[in-house]
């Protein structure tokens, strides 16, 4: 009995040198595991924050660039549309005032008022839809790249509060808040790999645009869709236009030469109703810019033209009493010479403020339009496209190693829990063996003793 109990303590001793032995190897393991995968989490964290930020600083100052220069050739478009509005606005705004002239009450023929009354509802129409045509495009431009810098805005806002809080909870160890993190992240993973899509399409969409303009400016008479973009003037309105214009012009200047020829430069008798004491040398008619079938032709030396008519009229201009007849020399009173100055500056007006109506029909000015935008708005635009793709890239990469240190980190006990299970049966088999065999070798001679 005394042997069996001494056995009995001797094995129980055994096994508490065993089992505090095995404890120890567990926690060097879970320690060394500890550090290793802190090391690991908290030290791969920071590097992969710093590129995730500086792809936010690449990302909003490309897209502060890209949302300036879009703005920018959008203005220059909307201003060459209204540069061009105002040419038609221009030719309206004279033709109107033509049906004013009048000299001597004299006005143009009826039929051409009419005319004029007509062609101003086609000019009208037509600045009305280049208007709205560019006004339009020009809003949603607007809407969708505003849209777009807010989605930028706010990824790289996210990005870095993703980032720095990451980085602060796993520092001080917040696994809970690590996981909503990592849902986070996966969202934000998503969305940036959508947006640099949708700017990989742009990118393709305003190089194809650049390089459409290219070749439209080589056959500016082609149907494409940028004709939407800043659209042709019709060109059945800009030659009726012109040839209206012409038709005005030859009309006021017919009403100019009939009261000089039939009144100013006639002596009538007192009792006639054209008389104002006219007298003196005969004053010069003005000048027919076209023949009678609109073509353009010479000034005779005895006619004046639009540019000299009120310097060379002015001498022919007499002093008039309180009854209106002349009192010095002179063919026209200051009333008519006023008249025919108005009449003059008319003409003069439509026959400069017309012909840039030919660029609008040549299209002339979308293909200048055109050509400066691929010139100096395409190349900075996909510039500074290319610098928000590479921010977008970087902020992908970023948030992707930083939702795997995550990973890691808000899995790390389980790991350690894992290992130490697989490990424990090992190490302790092994220290049974061990102790088995000191405690056969110390218990061996005793019995041997007790037998003898």
């Amino acid at each position: 009995m005394k042997y069996l109990s001494w056995h009995k303590h001797r094995h129980l001793q055994v096994m508490s040198l065993q089992a505090r032995w095995c404890w120890q190897q567990k926690g060097l393991i879970g320690r060394t595991f500890f550090a290793i995968s802190s090391i690991i989490s908290v030290g791969g964290i920071l590097p992969t924050g710093i590129i995730g930020w500086t792809g936010c600083i690449l990302l909003s100052i490309g897209q502060d660039e890209f949302h300036d220069e879009v703005l920018h050739t959008l203005k220059y478009v909307v201003n060459q549309s209204d540069y061009t509005v105002q040419i038609l606005k221009n030719v309206t705004q004279y033709l109107s005032l033509a049906k004013t002239i009048n000299v001597a009450q004299v006005f143009l023929p009826s039929d051409v008022m009419t005319d004029i009354d007509k062609l101003n509802i086609d000019l009208n129409r037509a600045a009305d839809t280049l208007t709205e045509k560019t006004n339009e495009n020009a809003v949603k431009i607007r809407r969708v790249f505003n849209a777009v810098r807010l989605a930028l805005i706010t990824v790289a806002v996210v990005m870095l509060i993703l980032a720095l809080l990451g980085l602060l909870l796993s520092i001080l160890g917040h696994q809970h808040a690590i996981h909503i993190f990592i849902v986070s992240g996966w969202l934000l993973v998503a969305v940036t790999f959508i947006l640099y899509g949708v700017f990989v399409i742009m990118n393709n969409a305003i190089s194809d645009t650049c390089l459409a303009m290219e070749e439209w400016v080589e056959n500016p008479h082609a149907e494409t869709a940028l004709s939407n973009i800043l659209p042709c003037v019709d060109q059945r309105t800009t030659n009726h236009t012109l040839t209206q214009s012409k038709q005005v012009i030859y009309s006021i200047v017919n009403v100019v030469n009939r009261y000089i020829y039939s009144v100013a430069n006639s002596d009538p008798s007192p009792d006639d109703n054209r008389y104002y004491n006219q007298s003196g040398p005969p004053m010069p008619p003005l000048c027919y810019p076209f023949d009678s079938q609109l073509q353009d032709r010479q000034c005779g030396s005895y006619e004046v033209s639009m540019v000299n008519a009120s310097l060379v009229w002015q001498n022919y201009t007499c002093m008039v009493s309180a009854s209106g007849l002349c009192t010095t020399t002179g063919r026209i009173t200051p009333d008519r010479f006023t008249q025919l100055v108005a009449a003059v500056n008319e003409s003069y007006a439509l026959e400069h403020y017309t012909p840039p109506l030919l660029c609008l029909q040549n299209c002339d000015f979308v293909r200048d339009t055109f050509q400066n935008i691929t010139s100096n708005y395409c190349h900075p635009l996909e510039l500074y496209l290319k610098m928000v793709n590479a921010g977008l890239g970087l902020v992908s990469v970023g948030v992707l190693l930083c939702l795997v240190l995550w990973i890691l980190y808000a899995n790390r006990p389980r790991r350690e829990e894992v290992f130490v299970k697989l490990s424990l049966p090992i190490k302790c088999l092994s220290c049974k063996n061990n102790f088995s065999t000191n405690s056969n070798n110390n218990t061996t001679p005793s019995n041997m003793t007790n037998g003898v």
